[in-house]
C-alpha cells in the first residue's frame, strides 16, 4: 500500500528536477548571507518546520532541513487540516509517494509505538494532510535512505504528544520534526505581534508565554515539543521567521512561517 502524495504540483512542484533547483537557489542565499555557519554544523535531535506552499515557506523550511545529518527515520508530526481526529494516527503504509521516488514507510517502528501508545490509531482519511507531506520531499533530499513514520493528531492534549516524543528521543536513530505555520490571515503589523509570541516562546522553553497568544496551528506539536526538551536538556536555536508577504507582497492577509532546530 502506498501513501499518495496528493499535494504534489499544488503545494510544491510535482517534479524533481524543480525541487531540486528551488533547494540550490534556497542554499545559495544561505551560503552567501549567513553570518554564524556553524550553525550547519549542529545535528537537530528534533525541527520545527512550517508546511505552506514551497513558493512562501520553502526558503524557511528548507533552512533546518539544510542542517540534518544522517538518521535513521524521521518521525513526522503534523496537525490534522482535512478531518476531526481525537486522538493521532499513524499512517500504516508500506511506501510514501513523493516527486523524489518512493520512500519507505518503518511500519515495523510504527507498530512498537501503536503498542505503546494507545493514542496512536490509524484512520485512513487522516492521511491526506499537507502538514506532514510538505515535509517529505525535502527528507528524501537531504536523507535519501530515510524512512518515515507519519503521525497526524488533532483533539489531543499536548502532554499526550510529549509522551510520545519523549519515547521517540529515547532512539538515537530518530529524528523528530513538528509541522506547523503560525499566525493566519492578520495584516503584517498583527501578524508579527502574535507570531513574535511564538518565537519568544520557543526560543526561550517557555509553554507559559507561547499559550498567551501564540496562534500556531500546530501548536499542540509545539508545545509538546518545548515541554519535552525542558524535560531532555534540549536547546532550540531559531532559524528562520518570514510571512507570506515577502514573497506575494501582500500585507493585508498573511500567513507566518518559522523554522529552528533542537540540539
Amino acid at each position: 500500500m502506498k501513501r499518495k502524495a496528493v499535494h504534489s504540483g499544488m503545494f510544491y512542484p510535482s517534479s524533481k528536477d524543480e525541487i531540486i533547483d528551488m533547494i540550490k537557489r534556497w542554499n545559495e542565499i544561505i551560503d552567501t548571507h549567513l553570518k554564524d555557519k556553524s550553525i550547519l554544523k549542529y545535528s537537530p535531535k528534533a525541527i520545527i518546520s512550517p508546511h505552506a506552499g514551497y513558493i512562501y515557506s520553502g526558503f524557511t523550511a528548507n533552512f533546518a532541513y539544510r542542517t540534518l545529518k544522517p538518521k535513521k527515520r524521521a518521525i513526522v508530526i503534523g496537525p490534522s487540516h482535512k478531518i476531526y481526529l481525537n486522538r493521532v494516527s499513524g499512517a500504516e503504509f508500506d511506501y510514501y509517494e513523493s516527486p523524489f521516488g518512493n520512500v519507505k514507510i518503518d511500519r515495523e517502528y510504527l507498530k512498537t509505538l501503536r503498542e505503546q501508545f494507545k493514542e496512536i490509531d490509524f484512520i485512513p482519511e487522516a492521511h491526506q494532510e499537507h502538514s506532514t507531506e510538505t515535509q517529505i520531499p525535502f527528507l528524501k533530499y537531504y536523507l535519501p535512505n530515510i524512512k518515515i513514520v507519519e503521525l497526524v493528531y488533532g483533539g489531543v492534549e499536548y502532554l499526550e504528544l510529549s509522551k510520545i516524543i519523549t519515547f521517540l528521543l529515547k532512539d538515537e536513530d530518530n529524528l523528530i520534526v513538528i509541522s506547523t505555520d503560525l499566525s493566519h490571515f492578520y495584516d503584517l503589523e498583527e501578524a508579527k505581534k502574535l507570531d513574535n509570541i511564538c518565537l519568544n516562546g520557543v526560543e526561550n522553553l517557555d509553554l507559559k508565554a507561547l499559550n498567551g497568544g501564540c496562534e500556531a496551528c500546530g501548536k499542540i506539536g509545539v508545545n509538546a515539543l518545548i515541554d519535552v526538551a525542558k524535560e531532555e536538556g534540549l536547546k532550540p536555536i531559531l532559524l528562520d521567521y518570514r510571512t507570506s508577504a515577502d514573497a506575494s507582497g501582500d500585507n493585508s492577509r498573511v500567513v507566518g512561517y518559522m523554522s529552528s532546530i533542537f540540539i
